[in-house]
């Protein structure tokens, strides 16, 4: 399937605050696109990869080869971590009461049939919306301490979580399932990898302050994991 790119609105801002390079200044001189839409392909529910292959061939993988990723690929990794499987709307990781405080972002570098920029998934309707237009890899890879994979790889998975959706119900405790959570959706893009005979990695080590800010969260919004994807 084709991919359709739906603009539903025309409105662009700019965001200028000095200058200086984009890794420096992560929120300065870059075009939001809040209503941009992107449809993802259909998805594919079968594999010659076993749940049991997967496991055993799952490997942290930090050096890629040279290639784009299909957005096939992106489509299905995104899914296999906050994907819809039910019509009452639950997911492919479990969540606490069914509250799904996680969101899920992927930074775009070199993926066939999107353009660079940072895009969140949305699980109702399988799509994703550009909210940064332009390639941001390379200040995502100085917030995570210069590792290279970050800025070598054609996509990385970044997973946020609002806590507030957890532990208005939960309380404190709802910090520990929020965090229970992303390892789930963490391992589902592992999984997933390994079926689409890719690579990944999972990076906790960045400067949260940095990555709020380069992707624009809200302050009640925290990032979890960094997870570049590419071919091996």
């Amino acid at each position: 399937m084709n991919p359709v790119l739906a603009i539903a609105g025309i409105a662009l801002v700019t965001i200028a605050l000095g200058t200086g390079c984009l890794e420096d200044r992560p929120q300065e001189e870059i075009q939001m696109r809040e209503a941009t839409v992107l449809e993802l392909p259909e998805l594919v529910n079968e594999s010659e990869t076993s749940i049991e292959e997967a496991l055993t061939e799952r490997r942290s993988v930090r050096n890629f080869s040279e290639g784009s990723l299909k957005i096939e690929e992106i489509g299905q990794l995104l899914w296999a971590s906050q994907g819809i499987t039910d019509p009452a709307g639950y997911r492919t990781a479990p969540s606490a009461g069914a509250l799904y405080p996680l969101e899920v972002y992927v930074v775009v570098r070199s993926v066939d049939d999107i353009e660079p920029g940072l895009y969140r998934y949305v699980p109702e309707g399988h799509e994703i919306h550009r909210i940064i237009d332009g390639d941001i890899s390379s200040g995502l890879r100085t917030a995570a301490l210069s590792q290279p994979a970050v800025g070598d790889a054609p996509a990385n998975i970044v997973i946020c979580a609002i806590p507030d959706r957890t532990t208005s119900k939960y309380g404190d405790r709802g910090i520990r399932y929020v965090h229970m959570e992303a390892g789930h959706a963490a391992q589902n893009i592992y999984l997933q990898a390994v079926s689409l005979d890719l690579g990944t990695v999972s990076i906790g080590a960045f400067e949260d302050a940095k990555v709020q800010r380069l992707l624009n969260l809200s302050p009640d919004e925290m990032p979890l994991y960094i997870m570049p994807v590419g071919r091996i």
